[in-house]
């Protein structure tokens, strides 16, 4: 989602964002204030006033002016005010810049309202460092499975409000003194800093509300600031609260699996209408529909005491901390076809129909049958069978139904930083850092209950154009009547990110031919991610003759499903969160045969790093060369399946502890060069090599698992670090004031890339109570491309008005000739704006092709072509008072999901419209 924040709108973005600008120099605007600008001076003369020019305009001009400068390629996005980008969340505003992609979730959850995840050149988010004022900043995610399943490098902006950033630095090229682990770039974000404002007070404050569509609720949303300078001592406060209720109406497709030749003959021997070639032809595993609601509550604040005791020292003392707590309650009604096709009695459920396209049955009919299977797997061999509705006998099964309630999901980070600067002497200036952050994701429970039952159905898929129809002709599914409670359950997870680190930069003046300075520094870091997973709650009563929820007659809301028609259930019955809580809370059970081992590892990195740079330059040019040498102490704690000596007290199948151990040295040499052309063009040139570390999850080396599917996701402890060389190259003509017009090309060649891929392993199924054969998707080495070419183009037009465009063109692919994960082909953005008299209206649209989310459930994951369209309408009515007005996901489009192919379609998620208003005060 993105937020286009309360201010003269999201140009301060556009501009910055494509790389650009917006007004002429000598355009007339009106007067606001900005964290370098602040209030209006007085000259000595009275009658003289001094009207500092900000908004649009300022954001414009200083972000195309550090884009001119900068020796590498870089994106800059300036704050039009104190705390104010034109976005309520980072992420929103940095979509919107050439080169650079944004996605709303972090793995195979599925897209929400909120942008949470940031890349750079269609290469995968766990790519892109995001590092806050240059140092590092640990993340959490809320959602379970990324706690644990899918565990990436990357930051969730979720926890990064905008009021925190006065300035956003993107840096596409590798340089010695940039911190590695950005292979293709690193996003930094720069709060204010108390000695920059000009006056000694400095207060604001934000109030308003969010409206959301579907859910339609308005909650509240109020940030304030506080400075105090004089000029050698200052001290920045600042506050934020923000929440949003959430509704997210879809269908998801849980997975594909091949149909077993065994159970193809039966049926074909049954029914010789069925086509002959269903044999390994895949079948969507779970057909459901999903209904999401959640209450977001961000909140948080920074301080930073800043001090220059003389004019050769400054000290600075910065820290931060956000929660988002994040309860949820996920409702999916589910055609059940890993039971219907996939399980051992499939032969005895033969269909009336198939149909079957590029090797996918896209339609399939079940009967409704009379007799029903007392059990899948009874003593003795072959199920028997008695009237349906009979005592003590199972259903058909032809549908299942998770409610999973996570009332306590949160997540959240925090960091306290200390740097210094010393100009030791007119040729020598020393930086250091020093700091903690640490990040937490956190599910304190996760009560749910899993009800099965129906007879017969059928399906038919519609590729990506629509939804699924599904249709349970033997079943009310709007009661549990013909349902039980096959199985309950509880999470307890917790993810632990945290870093301790340390750095010194020293700066040389030399002024020798072509010499101006040597940089030399060396860094220092003790990172963690820990997996903790003590108890996966279970129900040892569940089952046809067992007890059920209390059932109070709910059903989904009337408002479900919200532009995705009416072919699939819409209204499924729905137990009451307090009936689900009071079932898991008499009938779960935990303790040490709980202990969810696959869930659980540790991963802990010790790394050093040493740079040295030179700093060169000329007449019309400048730019730097040098290398940095980095080391990697890693030790994995990972619960490897069976072994020699195992722990058996689980019930999730024997596993032995293991630590193994791996050291890494990465050689990093790096060159940048900038040639003024002319005083309006500039070339800049870039070669490196760059490095990151895998996925904490791709080294976990634990085995996340899916019952209902038979499906999993492991990792692999020996993974080497993805490296690449990087070769850019950009032209930028600032043709006009504030306008830019600007082309560029990039190459990235991975020398070492992970990709995933299937194997067949044997686990204990929880809920079949037998050992299984599971497809897990596991991580691997291998090698990879990336190249392609951006450009950018943004100029003033006239009365007030000008327009912005840009777009980037990516193709990457593995040595295999696979998609990279996160690559889109082609991504671009327009926007028009206007200002003038007060008042700023801006209009957004951004869009970007499809691209391979990754292995979700052992199965591809792509998510299709998609566009955002967002409004922000600001007025100025003084220099102490605005009023805003943001409109995001206005055309409410659909967010669609597919497998292997169009014909397999993953999901359809609608997250409805979102309107801010705020009235901003400033002192």
């Amino acid at each position: 989602m993105r937020i286009v924040r309360s201010t003269l709108i999201g140009t301060a973005v556009a501009a910055a964002i494509f790389g650009q600008n917006a007004f002429a120099d000598d355009q007339q605007l009106p007067a606001s204030n900005t964290a370098n600008d602040t209030n209006t001076a007085s000259d000595t003369n009275e009658n003289l006033q001094e009207i500092v020019v900000t908004g649009i305009a300022y954001s414009v001009k200083e972000s195309l002016a550090a884009k001119k400068a900068a020796v590498g390629i870089e994106e800059v996005i300036t704050s039009e005010d104190i705390g104010k980008l034109p976005d309520k969340n980072v992420a929103d505003a940095l979509q919107r810049l050439p080169g650079l992609n944004t996605e709303s979730a972090a793995s195979g959850e599925g897209g929400f309202d909120e942008n949470n995840r940031v890349s750079i050149r269609g290469t995968s988010p766990s790519l892109t460092q995001t590092t806050i004022n240059g140092h590092s900043v640990a993340t959490g995610d809320w959602f379970l499975l990324d706690q644990y399943q899918t565990v990436g490098r990357s930051v969730s902006y979720d926890l990064l409000p905008s009021e925190m950033v006065t300035r956003t630095v993107v840096t596409k090229t590798q340089s010695a003194d940039l911190v590695e682990g950005g292979v293709a770039g690193d996003v930094d974000l720069q709060t204010p800093k108390p000695l920059d404002f000009k006056e000694t007070w400095t207060a604001s404050l934000t109030a308003g509300g969010v409206y959301s569509d579907l859910p339609k609720k308005t909650t509240p949303q109020a940030n304030a600031l506080f400075n105090w300078q004089n000029g050698q001592i200052g001290l920045l406060l600042m506050g934020f609260y923000e929440k949003r209720d959430s509704q997210r109406d879809g269908q998801e497709t849980l997975g594909y699996s091949a149909l077993s030749p065994i159970v193809a003959q039966q049926w074909l021997a049954a029914n010789p209408a069925l086509p002959s070639n269903i044999a390994g032809a895949m079948y969507p595993q779970l057909i459901g529909s999903a209904l999401f609601t959640q209450t977001r509550k961000r909140y948080g604040g920074m301080f930073d005491f800043e001090a220059k005791p003389t004019d050769n020292l400054t000290l600075d003392v910065n820290g931060f901390i956000s929660r988002l707590d994040a309860d949820n309650v996920n409702d999916n009604f589910l055609f059940f076809g890993s039971h219907l096709f996939g399980s051992s009695n499939s032969g005895f459920y033969v269909p009336n129909s198939l149909t079957v396209k590029n090797g996918t049955i896209v339609a399939a009919s079940f009967p409704t049958i009379p007799g029903q299977p007392i059990a899948d797997n009874p003593p003795g061999g072959s199920p028997t069978t008695a009237p349906f509705g009979a005592p003590n006998t199972l259903p058909y099964n032809s549908a299942v139904y998770d409610q999973i309630l996570r009332p306590g999901a949160s997540s959240q980070t925090y960091y306290l930083d200390l740097d210094g600067k010393l100009v030791a002497t007119d040729n020598l200036t020393i930086d250091g850092q020093a700091g903690y952050t640490q990040g937490l994701g956190n599910t304190e429970t996760a009560p749910a209950v899993e009800s099965q039952g129906g007879n017969g159905g059928s399906y038919q898929l519609n590729g990506i154009s629509a939804p699924a129809f599904v249709n349970y002709p033997g079943t009310n599914v709007s009661s549990p009547s013909q349902f039980f409670t096959d199985f309950a359950f509880g999470d307890l997870a917790q993810a632990i990110d945290k870093e301790a680190y340390a750095q010194i930069d020293a700066l040389f003046k030399v002024d020798s031919g072509i010499f101006q300075s040597v940089k030399v520094g060396v860094r220092y870091a003790q990172h963690e991610r820990l997996e903790l997973f003590p108890d996966d709650f279970g129900c040892a009563v569940c089952g046809a003759t067992g007890p059920s929820p209390v059932y109070t007659g709910g059903t989904y809301p009337g408002t479900y499903p919200s532009g995705l028609g009416s072919g699939f259930p819409t209204a499924p019955f729905q137990y009451s969160t307090g009936a689900i809580e009071a079932f898991d809370s008499v009938n779960l059970t935990n303790g040490v045969s709980r202990y969810y081992w696959p869930g659980q590892f540790d991963v802990k990195e010790t790394d050093s790093a040493a740079f040295v740079m030179a700093n060169i330059g000329g007449d019309k040019w400048i730019g730097n060369f040098g290398v940095r040498l980095v080391n990697t102490q890693e030790h994995d704690r990972i619960n490897v399946s069976g072994g020699s000596n195992p722990d058996t007290l689980s019930l999730f199948g024997p596993f032995t502890p293991t630590i193994v151990s791996n050291r890494y040295f990465n050689v990093l040499p790096s060159v940048n060069l900038k040639f003024d052309l002319t005083p309006d063009l500039v070339l800049h040139t870039s070669a490196a090599e760059a490095m990151a570390r895998p996925d904490y999850s791709a080294l976990g080396g634990a085995v996340s698992l899916t019952d209902l599917t038979n499906t999993g996701s492991g990792g692999n402890a020996n993974l080497k670090p993805v490296r690449s060389s990087n070769y850019d190259a950009s032209l930028e003509w600032y043709y006009a004031p504030q306008s830019l017009l600007e082309v560029g090309l990039f190459y990235m060649d991975f020398a070492s890339y992970v990709d995933f891929g299937n194997i067949q392993e044997t686990f204990f199924n929880q809920q079949q109570k037998a050992n299984t054969l599971y497809t897990i998707s596991v991580p691997f080495n291998t090698t990879a491309q990336v190249k392609g070419m951006e450009a950018a183009w943004t100029q003033p037009l006239w009365f007030g008005f000008g327009a912005q465009a840009n777009f980037t063109l990516s193709d990457g692919e593995t040595d295999s000739g696979g998609d990279m994960v996160g690559n889109s082909k082609l991504t671009y953005n327009l926007g028009g704006y206007y200002e003038a008299y007060g008042f700023s209206a801006h209009v957004d649209y951004t869009y970007r092709s499809h691209y391979l989310v990754g292995l979700d459930r052992s199965s591809a994951e792509n998510e299709d072509n998609l566009g955002n369209l967002a409004l922000a309408l600001n007025y100025q009515i003084n220099t102490h008072l605005a009023l805003s007005f943001n409109a995001l996901n206005l055309a409410n489009e659909t967010i669609k999901y597919y497998a292997a192919n169009t014909d397999q379609p993953r999901a359809f998620y609608t997250n409805g419209r979102q309107y801010y208003f705020e009235v901003r005060a400033k002192l």
